[in-house]
């Protein structure tokens, strides 16, 4: 029986740098069955239609490493397993993940491939993984696939699941600086950085924002307060508690008035502009169901803006526009909205779209009375000029136009609040003159502002803002990292990663954190028992707080079948490597292939920190070229001439002959007598503190002061 269908038989999420790449993936093993038998070029129409559904996969460069190289493949031959991974990288690039890396590699057993895609975020490129099955099913035999379902699903499980904008922009912006970052939770809050290195943020807001500067902000009433008493103009209004309250304020401040609110948000229940009772009284009624009570205030003549103030800074300013219909004699206003406004490109409900929808809420249907027209069924006469909104879509960006006197007093407006990342509304008729001139003020200071506005601006330049925010969180050059040694190796790793985090407490005041074969440790304390050499135990020390020095062993199965748990590491040690491991189960047959998966631990070392090799283990000794920092090796062997040229270069060699430790250091070196020899283990522990800055003085101190330096040892 021809079975011709491709199976998924496994998918693995490898969650951090992995054997294929530094990046999230998921390693899908598939099974293609007697499709191994059909070339591409061996299926009518197969090419037409893949180019026909997909026309973005001529962007796919593949080996050929061009343009349209993908499709040249498709058409000379290639096999599902390959097509199938750029169909999964093309669908994500429909969803709004565009790029990412791809594989596609034949296992031992016939028709059985690894197929391996960037993972953006693995619920969406799992879906992602089987639509692409589905539609490259359909084209082999020649059916109909929904693709514009199975991009839309792809989409609402991207809105549902991934960062929103604002954060993404800052987390995007801290990976371009090479500061890690992990998500917290389901929605946006990221942790950038380690241990006690880390920041938080959720949103545009940060572990600086105190809650007592956003409960401020929220209450308007008291910003108000505090703004006027350090000199920032604000307009002059208070609460009241009655619509006749609302009227007897609007006679004591001068018409017109605004009302609005107490605690109100995005907007909502708020009347500009107000002339008359009526206007004041009806505009109460409505205000006092969106909020916890009502302010009326002095009318402030002028467009809205959004100015984002960053530490103490502006970085970023946007201006709203008034939204007019122009009307023709026969349409409604409803109709006119659609057809001038909403029809803007622009303009839509999602992220990708700068500018709302404009609808005719409560404050657009008093506009439209004021104007002598009852509602949105209104026909406005030919030529006749509507206004629907007069403030909104604050999404027109004028950061080059504010004036320094506007900037110092947004920012001094900020800074009074409290707020360390702040959205300042003001009211003004011209951003680039000061605001006393113009009678300009200051009406709301936010905490937590979108970003949106300033990244994806209806008109005007886009503003890093991201970046601002990332800089203002971490000084220039500091990555939000405390050390991470990696260990890594067939026998001796357990002990040489227990034996290095005990090294390195200096005293309870050093929090070393340990994921080991012998259990999940903060110094002495034991946090989870057992074998933790996994990617979540190793996730924990680094989210915690306390963490100054985290040391995270790997086993070759745990990469294999989670990744590591850090993105780089400052310390990376190989102790030694079995290349008959038995790895069968991953199709890791052959010593090269061995070697590879231990070759990651060193592939990932920070260019400022060190690889820690056994230079008496061939295979390890040759990961000296990967690494991207120095390289310390340790030996129980006479100096060989490659040895000799490392330490002639500057490099560090630890040595043990007989019953003394030589610290080879460049042209200078440390002799140093010792009552015992030590194994592997105990050499590894040694080079990896001393590459740690551990004086060689210092280390034999501690050393004297373990318990024991047995196998079982575990801080």
């Amino acid at each position: 029986m021809n079975k011709k269908y491709i199976e998924f038989l496994n998918i693995i999420s490898l969650r951090g740098p992995n054997i294929w790449t530094y990046r999230p993936v998921l390693e899908a093993w598939v099974d293609i069955g007697d499709l191994e038998d059909c070339p591409s070029n061996t299926i009518p129409g197969l090419y037409e239609r893949l180019s026909t559904w997909l026309p973005g996969l001529i962007e796919h460069r593949c080996s050929y490493g061009e343009r349209g190289g993908f499709l040249r493949r498709v058409q000379e031959g290639t096999w599902p397993g390959h097509i199938l991974e750029h169909i999964t990288l093309e669908l994500q690039t429909l969803a709004g993940f565009p790029g990412g890396f791809g594989k596609a590699r034949e296992t031992p057993i016939r028709g059985v491939y690894k197929v391996v895609v960037r993972a953006w975020h693995e619920p969406l490129t799992r879906r992602a993984l089987y639509f692409a099955r589905d539609l490259l099913m359909a084209a082999i035999e020649d059916r109909s696939f929904d693709l514009a379902d199975a991009v839309e699903t792809l989409r609402d499980l991207a809105d549902d699941e991934c960062l929103g904008p604002s954060t993404a922009c800052i987390v995007d912006a801290a990976d371009d600086r090479d500061i890690p970052y992990i998500r917290l939770n389901d929605a946006n809050l990221v942790q950038l950085g380690y241990g006690k290195a880390q920041r938080r943020i959720w949103t545009a807001e940060s572990d600086g924002t105190s809650a007592i500067a956003e409960g401020i902000s929220r209450d308007k009433d008291l910003t108000k307060a505090l703004l006027q008493a350090c000199g920032v103009p604000v307009p002059e209004g208070r609460l009241v508690e009655s619509a006749a309250d609302a009227w007897d304020a609007a006679q004591d401040i001068g018409l017109p008035v605004v009302v609005k609110p107490y605690d109100g948000n995005h907007g909502r229940g708020v009347f500009t502009c107000l002339m008359t009772q009526a206007e004041v009284e009806a505009a109460y009624a409505i205000a006092v169901e969106e909020g916890s009570g009502v302010i009326v205030e002095r009318f402030v003549l002028g467009n809205e803006h959004r100015l984002l103030v960053v530490g103490k800074k502006v970085v970023a300013a946007a201006r709203g526009e008034a939204a007019w219909v122009v009307g023709d004699g026969v349409s409604s206003v409803d109709a006119l909205i659609d057809s001038q406004l909403n029809s803007d490109p622009r303009r839509g409900s999602s992220e990708e779209h700068p500018l709302n929808r404009v609808r005719l809420d409560s404050a657009a249907r008093l506009e439209l009375k004021r104007q002598g027209l009852v509602d949105g069924e209104s026909i406005p006469a030919l030529g006749q000029s509507v206004l629907i909104q007069r403030n909104g879509n604050v999404a027109f960006d004028c950061t080059d136009e504010v004036h320094p006197e506007v900037a110092a007093v947004v920012a001094l407006a900020a800074r009074v609040v409290g707020l360390d990342i702040a959205g300042v509304d003001l009211v003004a008729e011209d951003i680039s003159r000061p605001l006393a001139e113009q009678g300009g003020a200051i009406v709301e200071v936010n905490a937590g502002p979108g970003l949106l506005m300033h990244l994806k601006p209806a008109a005007g330049q886009p503003r890093p803002v991201g970046r601002a925010i990332v800089d203002h969180l971490f000084a220039e050059g500091e990555q939000g990292r405390v050390p991470v040694i990696g260990v890594m190796g067939s026998q001796h790793s357990s002990e040489a990663a227990a034996l290095t985090a005990a090294l390195l407490q200096d005293s309870p005041k050093k929090v070393v954190g340990l994921a080991g074969a012998n259990g999940l440790y903060l110094n002495q304390r034991c946090l989870a028992s057992g074998d933790q050499r996994q990617w979540q135990a190793g996730q924990r020390l680094l989210i915690n707080r306390a963490v100054e020095v985290a040391v995270i062993e790997h086993t070759a199965e745990g990469l294999l079948s989670e990744g590591f748990s850090y993105d780089r590491c400052h310390i990376g040690v190989l102790t030694d490597i079995d290349v008959n491991a038995h790895l069968g189960p991953f199709y890791i047959d052959s010593p090269e292939k061995v070697s590879s998966i231990f070759r990651c631990q060193i592939d990932v070392v920070l260019a400022s920190g060190a690889a820690v090799l056994n230079a008496d283990d061939a295979l390890v000794a040759e990961m000296a070229r990967l690494s991207d920092g120095a390289v310390s090796f340790f030996t129980q062997q006479p100096l060989s001439p490659a040895l000799i040229a490392h330490v002639a270069a500057g490099g560090r060699v630890l040595q043990q002959q007989q019953n003394t430790l030589v610290f080879h250091d460049g042209q200078q070196s440390q002799s140093l007598a010792l009552s015992q020899s030590f194994s592997t283990a105990q050499l590894a522990a040694l080079t990896t503190a001393w590459a740690m800055n551990v004086s060689p003085a210092s280390l034999l101190e501690r050393v004297a002061a373990l318990p024991t330096w047995s196998v079982s040892y575990s801080v």
